[in-house]
């Protein structure tokens, strides 16, 4: 049977999908991954991967490294672009106060930074200077052998002299050296703009200079000052690195030299190996067998197990974490929780803190517990941890789940759809002030949760929600943040607690026998440190002792903050020449939001209203009004806070 033509099959060609798919890259980048480790190289006459094709840098990143030999200097180079933007307004003066902050130096002072001209850079003029930059560069620079360079600052000038020449363009930058750890490094800031100010540009570096050019200028410069390195001095960094509990070069070499999983040290000529390398190897892999990471198979032929490499690496970071905790403890005696469960709820005093990951800015803390334990924990990259000090008093707690915006666009939908101009409708109807901002904010979080692939937009401003999205909505939350909501209940250490004269944490432990009874670590300290700071309060007439029993006195939390305030509206008055006001509960202030002072209470808030000034509680939000006329109804406590004299738009 003949059949028609229409019956034909034919091709219709489309537009070309996107090539951002993340999955897509997630797979070339395995396969990538793979033929790295298999030891295979590109085609070509280099046998390379082909050159950068932008940026500053391409030719430079070819040349640099050329002479150097397998006895060179080592150097790491880790490498960070930041666009601005979505880093957040405070990212940048986050990070510079951090590699600037205390305890960095050899003798263990606040971190100094400097340029290429000077030895005391001006980072609030740097700053300013890159405020409208589209971008940034980080580096950190880690020499083998940076102790024995001892001059990390003429280094680190003569690297970025060399990039200049590189990259043919002069560079702003500021540096901090970091000699707190166990590797002495340089922290750079680079700006991402060049020229003038009127005729600059965007600084873009070839990706192949990031790489390796940077790495390989470091290393020559090391090489010069050093000289290479002995057959002595490599011996014994390889040997150093048969028995580390981590991942290194010897198990990079095996994972190069492994053909399906199984590394055969028989054909070490064939592999270009020595005999002293090859017997570092066979003891490399003697020593994974002891941790049960490899099996020998016959006398010269290990296999290796599939998760090595990522064992490895969780190994050193669990060392790199335990020896944190340990210098922060100082010696005391602690079990050690290395990973924060989901469901954990700690109260403790902040024994340390700093950064987990120094290059993408994710800090940690390390939290003396309650409960008779130091607990480590990360939290999400960009945190601010400048407002929380060391030996502070902290409660970690699971962030809470679900959001309301997600309970309003389930009420908002029909029949499993949401339609903006339905909801607005609706709320106009019910009287809202701004239906279409409300509105907006649903969206924004419809467009997040699609990316996630929780909802489905079908079509423009229709969107198909699912009866059981929250809980998907909750993993998403759940998976951005750490998990953790760090809220500090004191900024004073509980030895200052005991004596001082305002409303502390202690006291609120006794108002509401809140703090539990630990009688080991840091728990027990605090039980003794209420009864020190009950004895303090028998001698200000503020409890009494009845038999076994003391009873403390009427409002002691309010009796304690007016003592704190009286003291603090008196200095303030003395330094600025107005009268402070008190303010009584229900009643209303206003003035000017000047600054913010950090009582024994808490932090409070300073209004100015030209003649007198008032202290009421500060809250976050605030921050953004400085300068700003506010108004204020304090209530047991708790303050509502008003933009303008008397009505306003409500912080």
């Amino acid at each position: 049977m003949e059949s028609s033509d229409q019956d034909r099959f034919q091709i219709r060609l489309k537009a070309p999908r996107k090539t951002s798919d993340t999955k897509s890259k997630a797979f070339v980048s395995q396969v990538l991954k793979a033929v790295s480790k298999s030891g295979a190289r590109a085609s070509g006459a280099a046998g390379a991967r082909p050159a950068s094709t932008f940026g500053r840098g391409r030719v430079a990143a070819g040349m640099a490294g050329r002479g150097l030999g397998a006895n060179a200097r080592r150097v790491i180079v880790k490498s960070r672009f930041v666009v601005l933007k979505r880093a957040g307004a405070n990212a940048v003066s986050a990070h510079l106060r951090y590699i600037e902050r205390d305890g960095v130096t050899r003798d263990g002072e606040k971190g100094q930074a400097y340029g290429a001209e000077t030895d005391a850079a001006d980072l609030k003029a740097f700053e300013e200077r890159g405020r409208g930059d589209r971008h940034q560069f980080r580096f950190i620079v880690s020499p083998d052998d940076a102790a024995d360079l001892e001059d990390l600052k003429g280094f680190t000038r003569q690297l970025m002299q060399r990039m200049q020449t590189d990259l043919e363009t002069p560079l702003d930058w500021v540096a901090v050296d970091h000699w707190d750890t166990d590797n002495p490094h340089t922290h750079v800031v680079l700006r991402g703009r060049v020229g003038s100010e009127r005729q600059g540009r965007d600084l873009v570096i070839a990706p192949d200079y990031m790489a390796q050019g940077m790495r390989m200028r470091a290393s020559e410069i090391a090489t010069e000052w050093l000289g290479p390195r002995t057959e002595l001095e490599m011996r014994q960094s390889l040997q150093r690195e048969v028995v580390q509990q981590r991942f290194t070069s010897l198990d990079r070499q095996l994972l190069r030299q492994a053909s399906m999983e199984v590394v055969d040290l028989s054909r070490s000529a064939g592999a270009g190996l020595d005999g002293q390398r090859q017997s570092v190897l066979r003891a490399r892999l003697q020593c994974l067998e002891s941790m049960a990471l490899s099996s020998r198979i016959d006398a010269n032929r290990w296999r290796l197990m599939p998760d090595m490499e990522r064992t490895l690496m969780a190994m050193g970071e669990r060392g790199d974490i335990l020896r944190t905790i340990h210098r922060a403890m100082k010696g005391e005696q602690r079990e050690l929780v290395t990973s924060a469960p989901d469901n954990l709820h700690v109260v403790g005093r902040i024994a340390g803190k700093g950064l987990h990951d120094e290059l993408n800015d994710r800090p940690y803390l390390v939290i003396d517990g309650m409960d008779g334990r130091a607990h480590y924990l990360k939290l999400p990259a960009g945190t601010d941890i400048s407002e929380l000090p060391v030996g502070g008093i902290v409660e970690a707690k699971p962030q809470a789940r679900g959001r309301t915006v997600d309970v309003s666009i389930l009420a908002a939908s029909r029949e499993g759809i949401y339609r903006p101009h339905a909801h607005r409708d609706q709320l106009e109807h019910a009287g809202a002030r701004d239906a279409q901002a409300t509105v907006d904010v649903h969206v924004r979080r419809l467009e997040a949760l699609r990316r996630a692939g929780v909802v489905e937009r079908v079509a423009e401003g229709v969107w198909s929600v699912p009866q059981n999205f929250i809980q998907p909505a909750k993993q998403v939350d759940a998976q951005r943040a750490s998990g953790l909501s760090i809220e500090l209940r004191s900024h004073l250490p509980i030895e200052r607690q005991i004596t001082a004269m305002g409303a502390t944490w202690l006291d609120r432990g006794l108002v509401t026998s809140s703090a539990p009874n630990v009688g080991a670590g840091f728990g027990g300290q605090v039980s003794e440190a209420l009864q020190r700071r009950m004895e303090f309060l028998r001698s200000e007439g503020l409890a009494q002792q009845h038999g076994a029993r003391v009873v403390l006195a009427r409002n002691l939390l309010g009796t304690l903050r007016d003592r704190d305030l009286a003291l603090a509206g008196k200095a303030l008055q003395a330094q600025t020449g107005k009268v402070w006001r008190p303010v009584a509960d229900g009643h209303a202030v206003a003035g000017t939001y000047r600054q913010s002072v950090q009582l024994v209470s808490g932090r409070f808030a300073m209004l100015d209203d030209g003649l007198g000034f008032s202290l009421v509680p500060w809250t976050p939000v605030m921050e953004t009004r400085l300068g700003q006329q506010l108004s204020a109804v304090i209530r047991g406590g708790s303050v509502t806070w008003n933009v303008g004299r008397i009505r306003g738009l409500s912080v």
